[in-house]
């Protein structure tokens, strides 16, 4: 007969070993860097400076570097950045300007190039292997179709809506145009550039916005909603709107959007919502159809823009604060060397093991639950 508890014992002693048997190339841990672009609110210098701030996000978001940058006019002065993506698999990390696009390398830190193109830069995405990055105009008729590896342009899709913002979706498969002239959303295939499906009309052109992981379902701030309006990414059809209830609109500092800044939480159970008005956040469940307002938080200014951590601990308005999602408590403030507090709208994790990066989140606060099948 077999002595159970012996065998138990031998089972858990492997275990154990395994355990604490590595091999002298593997790395022990995972170092979480939050990646803060800046100028990142306008050409504003007095929210951080000019650069790239990184902060360790296990460790309170205490600063740990600032990466030096270009992206500057003819004159030096730095330039507004617009947006900020990066790939783990050719360990690179791309940054625009209204005129630029700048290429680093992750892990040495070091510009590796930087290209200017005629028609201006904005919120461009990449594709999760590096090779293909989507830059949209400066609010102009098309966004250029970039290789990662040397900015060089390999097409150009021209949807004529006032090119904005773009985001690639994580399986690379698709990429959604998004413009300040255009009631539709784009979307095309990330591989052949051929148009998939456009997404509306919307009750008024598409300012920031975000999808879920299935690439069924888009959510998409407006000119004039404090709130929201939701379109089905496989019909096409404006599912419908979303407004924010026991907050009045008014005046806001930027962009004229009474909310600029939507995201899913990681597992898609949240929406939120950004109010410049009111200086808060609104979070609201999206587990129910049309998604119910459940709570609110206020900021120490007005936020313009919010992403997520990659496990959804945290919520990054771009008014510095870092918000705990599960307590809905501010539990630190991105400051910068000299202690200045720092607010940026382009913003995003990337986590490091062994000095080398294995994963990196992304700007736009996207689902990441219920992968495509």
């Amino acid at each position: 007969m077999i002595n159970m508890k012996r065998l138990i014992g031998s089972f858990g002693f492997v275990l154990l070993a395994a355990a604490l048997t590595t091999r002298a190339d593997e790395p022990s841990s995972v170092e979480r860097r939050l990646y803060v672009a800046l100028p990142g609110i306008r050409d504003y210098l007095e929210y951080g400076g000019h650069g790239v701030l990184v902060y360790d996000i296990d460790h309170g978001h205490r600063l740990i570097k600032r990466i030096p940058i270009t992206g500057v006019d003819p004159k030096g002065k730095p330039l507004n950045i617009k947006g900020i993506c990066a790939s783990a698999v050719t360990k690179r990390l791309y940054v625009s300007t209204t005129r630029q696009l700048m290429c680093l390398d992750l892990e040495t830190e070091k510009p590796l190039w930087e290209k200017s193109y005629p028609e201006g830069c904005d919120r461009m995405s990449i594709t999760p292997d590096g090779k293909r990055l989507f830059v949209p105009s400066l609010e102009g008729v098309l966004w250029n179709v970039v290789r990662g590896e040397d900015g060089a342009v390999e097409s150009q899709i021209i949807p004529k809506s006032g090119a904005h913002n773009t985001i690639v979706d994580l399986d690379g498969r698709r990429a959604y145009l998004a413009g300040l002239k255009s009631t539709d959303l784009t979307i095309v295939s990330a591989v052949d550039l051929k148009p998939v499906i456009k997404v509306g009309p919307f009750s008024n052109v598409i300012r920031p916005f975000t999808i879920n992981r299935a690439a069924t379902r888009c959510y998409v701030n407006l000119n004039g909603l404090l709130g929201f309006e939701i379109g089905d990414m496989t019909t096409g059809k404006n599912l419908g709107r979303v407004e924010v209830k026991g907050f009045s609109t008014g005046p806001t500092k930027r962009h004229g959007c009474p909310s600029h800044g939507i995201a899913l939480s990681p597992d898609e159970k949240e929406i939120w919502l950004t109010d410049a008005h009111n200086s808060s956040l609104h979070i609201f469940d999206a587990t129910q159809s049309p998604p119910v307002q459940k709570e609110s938080i206020t900021l120490k200014d007005q936020p313009g823009w919010i992403t997520f951590s990659i496990d959804g601990r945290y919520a990054y308005p771009s008014t510095g604060d870092v918000v705990d999602a599960r307590s809905r408590k501010i539990v630190a403030t991105l400051k910068d060397e000299h202690g200045q507090d720092v607010q940026s709208e382009k913003m995003m994790e990337i986590d490091f093991a062994g000095g080398k990066p294995v994963q990196v989140g992304d700007q736009f606060g996207l689902g990441r639950a219920n992968a495509r099948e």
